[in-house]
């Protein structure tokens, strides 16, 4: 190859290399790959563990570490390109499952956010998820099958109750169920699943107007270590 094409190579690969959103590091991603491997090692041996009744949960990995770090980033620090790797992990953890194979495939609706706290954030990291999801797993996403309704505070702090009190009728259903029927059942997607309230009451709000759920697919669950993929 001629050496002037190789130089324009050369500066075209260092003008598309970035930062790690992570840990600074030049990438091409949004994470470099020692951060990726981090994650990784992060991810749950059995995404199903928590796919049982009364709500069936499924996880992609552990809330804490680094993939903690990566949530609080992608919705603190105006990182939502986050999501995108975050919602492709799980769709691929979710088409390699035994839950993936049930029929009839399920349409996805993201766990919402207040348009107040949406405004001021720029974007609901929930949404992104799914989108990300959606196109990695081949499923239907409805963005707006769910409204927030009611601005709760911050759930991080309060007690068990106190979470259940604060989300008590938080939802209503969204423009794109209420204007239609659904014959499939409702798969919810989050960041996080931690003690299930705000699942709850979303699932709550979708029953009481005969919508059946599914159950959640969640970026990160807090649960124990025996669930991890690889051992840390």
């Amino acid at each position: 190859m001629p050496t002037w094409k190789q130089n324009f190579n050369n500066f075209l690969n260092l003008f598309l290399q970035s930062s790690c959103l992570l840990c600074q590091r030049t990438t091409s991603g949004e994470f470099c790959p020692y951060c990726i491997k981090q994650i990784k090692n992060c991810q749950h041996r059995n995404p199903t563990a928590l796919w049982q009744q009364p709500i069936p949960v499924f996880g992609w990995g552990v809330y804490g570490g680094i993939v903690k770090r990566a949530i609080a980033v992608m919705k603190y620090e105006n990182q939502p390109q986050i999501a995108r790797p975050l919602g492709q992990w799980l769709g691929e953890a979710w088409l390699l499952s035994n839950v993936s194979k049930s029929k009839p495939h399920p349409v996805v609706v993201p766990i919402p956010l207040h348009p107040n706290k949406q405004k001021k954030r720029g974007y609901n990291q929930a949404a992104l998820i799914a989108e990300s999801f959606c196109q990695t797993a081949g499923l239907k996403l409805l963005a707006n099958g769910l409204k927030r309704v009611q601005e709760t505070e911050a759930q991080f702090g309060l007690s068990a109750s106190q979470r259940e009190s604060n989300l008590a009728s938080a939802f209503a259903v969204g423009t794109e169920l209420s204007s239609r029927r659904v014959n499939v059942p409702i798969l919810l997607v989050d960041d996080i699943y931690t003690t299930g309230a705000t699942l709850r009451s979303a699932v709550q709000t979708l029953n009481q107007d005969g919508i059946p759920v599914l159950g959640l697919a969640a970026v990160a669950t807090a649960v124990k270590d025996k669930y991890l993929k690889v051992d840390r």
